[in-house]
C-alpha cells in the first residue's frame, strides 16, 4: 500500500464522524506526527509506500480517532501559543481562547515593572504559565492545582520549555491552604466553570475524555471559582495587582458584577475571538 492510499483510507474512514475541514486537519496531523511526512510530500511523491510497523501505528490512532477520543490524546500533544506541550486524560486541552487571554495579561504586564510575581491557579497542564514565564522572563510564576497527575505533567511540560516555575498541589477551595501562599501582582485562572446541566451541550470528545473536575460546577454554584478567586484577591492581590480569569460567556455580566460587588475598583469585559464574552480583568 502507497502512503497516497493509506492517507485518502485514513480521511475517509474519520470523515463518518468529522466534517471533511476537521478530518483533514487529523489525518495530516497524524501522518505528519506518526510517519514524518507531511501533505505535500504525498502529492509529490505518490508511489511512496507505508511500512508495515508505520501502517500498524496509523491503524491503532485511526481506531482510537474514530471512538472520539481528541486528536490531541491521541498524539498526546497540543499546541498553545507557539508552544508544543505534553497533554493526557488529566488536563483539559489548551484552546484557542485562553491563547487570547494570556496575550491580554502579556500586553498589560508589559507597562508593569519586570519582576512581578504571578499566581496561575489550576493549571492543568501548565499551558498559561509556562506562556507566560517565556514571555515575561523576569516573573516569578507560580502555579497550584488540586490534581497531583495534572501538577506532574505541568512540571514535565515546564522543564522541556526550560521554565523555572514554582509547582504547588493546593485545593483552593478550601480557604485553610490560602495562607500557604504570598502576595501576588497577577493573578489569572481558567477556572471550571461549566454547570454540570450544561453537559449535553457539549461534544462527545470533551464529555467522554476531558477531566470533569476541571469542567464541571454545581449546578447551583455556577459562581464557585469566581466567589473564591474575589475573595482571595483581597487578601493576596499587590496593590495595583489585576485579576484576570476567562469564564462562561453566559456569566460573563454576573462573574463582572461579583467582582465589582466584592469592592474591586475597576472590571473590565473583554469578548474572544468568537466575540463571545469570554474574558475579564478585575483591578484592586
Amino acid at each position: 500500500m502507497t502512503l497516497k492510499e493509506a492517507y485518502r483510507n485514513f480521511l475517509l474512514q474519520v470523515q463518518a464522524i468529522y466534517s471533511l475541514s476537521e478530518a483533514t486537519v487529523i489525518t495530516d496531523w497524524i501522518f505528519e506526527s506518526v510517519i514524518n511526512i507531511k501533505k505535500s510530500d504525498l502529492i509529490k511523491n505518490t508511489t511512496l509506500s507505508i511500512t508495515k510497523t508505520a501502517h500498524l501505528e496509523i491503524t491503532k490512532r485511526l481506531r482510537e480517532v474514530l471512538q472520539h477520543k481528541p486528536i490531541q490524546y491521541v498524539l498526546g500533544e497540543s499546541w498553545f501559543y507557539s508552544i508544543k506541550l505534553k497533554v493526557n486524560e488529566h488536563v483539559l486541552i489548551p484552546r484557542p481562547e485562553t491563547e487570547e487571554l494570556v496575550q491580554w495579561i502579556i500586553s498589560v504586564a508589559s507597562h508593569q515593572p519586570p519582576a512581578i510575581s504571578i499566581l496561575d491557579i489550576g493549571t492543568g497542564s501548565g499551558c498559561i504559565s509556562i506562556a507566560l514565564k517565556k514571555h515575561l522572563h523576569a516573573a516569578s510564576v507560580t502555579a497550584i492545582d488540586i490534581s497531583k497527575d495534572a501538577l506532574a505533567l505541568a512540571k514535565e511540560n515546564a522543564t522541556i520549555q526550560k521554565t523555572q516555575i514554582q509547582f504547588l498541589q493546593i485545593d483552593f477551595l478550601d480557604e485553610t491552604n490560602w495562607n500557604a501562599l504570598p502576595m501576588f501582582d497577577i493573578i489569572v485562572s481558567n477556572p471550571p466553570y461549566i454547570p454540570k446541566n450544561e453537559k449535553d451541550k457539549l461534544d462527545k470528545n470533551v464529555i467522554e475524555y476531558e477531566p470533569h473536575s476541571a469542567l464541571f460546577v454545581p449546578d447551583n454554584e455556577p459562581l464557585l471559582f469566581y466567589e473564591k478567586i474575589a475573595a482571595f484577591g483581597k487578601e493576596h492581590l499587590n496593590y495595583n495587582g489585576k485579576i484576570f480569569v476567562e469564564t462562561h460567556e453566559n456569566y460573563a455580566e454576573k462573574s463582572a458584577t461579583l467582582f465589582k460587588e466584592n469592592i474591586y475598583r475597576y472590571v473590565d469585559l473583554k469578548k474572544d475571538m468568537f466575540g463571545k464574552e469570554r474574558m475579564i480583568m478585575i483591578r484592586v
